[in-house]
């Protein structure tokens, strides 16, 4: 007759397994997405990193950068903050400096 304990175990062994495969292929698209944004996202930076400065710089500054003009190179010098986030206790004069920095490296 099988104990209690033996009928556990395979459960057990079940719910690892997954766990295990779970955090793997978190792992592996959080590797992916930086490899992207290092590879192909931040370069395309590089064509015109002044502007893009420019208007990250309005768009932390302003409430609507854009105006009634076109947001397009707004929503584009956005995604540095994603692609690049500022940290806590970061000034934004540091930020921005940190992001120029960055895509410089980036272009070379």
């Amino acid at each position: 007759m099988a104990m209690p304990e033996q009928v556990k175990q395979p459960n057990n062994l079940l719910f690892l397994r997954i766990t295990g495969v779970v955090l793997l292929v978190m792992l592996l698209i959080s590797a992916w997405a930086r490899s992207y944004s290092e590879h192909v996202s931040l370069p395309r930076y590089c064509d015109n990193p002044q502007s893009t400065l420019t208007y990250l710089e309005q768009v932390l500054r302003a409430p609507r950068p854009a105006g009634d003009s076109s947001r397009r190179p707004y929503i584009i010098a956005a995604k540095l903050l994603f692609l690049l986030p500022r940290e806590s206790e970061e000034t934004e004069s540091a930020y921005l400096s940190r992001v120029q920095q960055h895509i410089e490296d980036t272009c070379r």
